[in-house]
């Protein structure tokens, strides 16, 4: 997914020219944080509802011009790029510019949050895994296998490397909810399971056989 599919159509943009009572008026009405400032289509920055706030409204933007954040991302970049942008410096919008800097258009945190979603797989239906192991240990190959052995297969992958045990956390989802032969296979080959949400027959017998019990005690 690239930055130029998320892009927002109606986003509002300011000239350096304008009036700080302007842009604010514009990021009351469209409900936004951030508002890109462009001359003759050339992308110039963004700048803050905070910043504005601090300085007399009938001043114009160019006199913030210092303050305007320069980043941005190419309209070719993938979407993570600009999610990376947005999330290191806490930025409502990010900026999509071409190769010459000219502005392109924006990409609201909103779209970046379902763009997330769907990369995730978030909305799709499937258990969650996450194992934890030596960073030596890894093996992506062996992971796949192991599921697959199961009659599943895994929907999403990702790696984190925990800063304060050193550990490698492994997060995969599967196709299916039900995860207890999953789980029994890590297990007996020694994966240590830190966490998982899905549904595990086992326990469910359990509790069906328990309840049936409990059943036959009252008759």
């Amino acid at each position: 997914m690239l930055a130029n599919q998320l892009i927002t159509n109606n986003y509002p943009t300011v000239e350096p020219v304008d009036k700080v009572s302007f842009a604010l008026q514009l990021m009351e009405e469209f409900d936004i944080l951030h508002i890109a400032v462009v001359d003759d289509d050339k992308y110039l920055g963004l700048v803050s509802k905070d910043d504005l706030l601090d300085i007399n409204e009938n001043a114009k933007l160019l006199v913030l011009q210092n303050d305007f954040f320069k980043g941005s991302v190419k309209a070719g970049e993938h979407f993570l790029s600009a999610l990376k942008l947005a999330t290191q410096n806490n930025l409502s919008v990010v900026a999509v510019v071409g190769i010459e800097n000219e502005w392109i258009g924006a990409i609201t945190g909103q779209e970046l949050l379902k763009a997330s979603t769907v990369f995730t797989g978030a909305e799709e239906q499937g258990a969650v895994i996450v194992l934890e192991m030596e960073q030596k240990s890894y093996s992506f190959g062996e992971i796949s296998r192991l599921v697959e052995t199961n009659d599943a297969y895994i929907t999403q992958f990702n790696t984190t490397a925990e800063t304060e045990t050193g550990l490698l956390l492994v997060t995969i989802k599967i196709n299916k909810l039900e995860v207890s032969d999953i789980i029994s296979t890590f297990q007996r080959y020694e994966y240590t399971i830190r966490y998982f949400i899905g549904e595990e027959h086992y326990e469910n017998e359990l509790r069906y056989n328990y309840d049936n019990l409990m059943t036959y005690l009252k008759v």
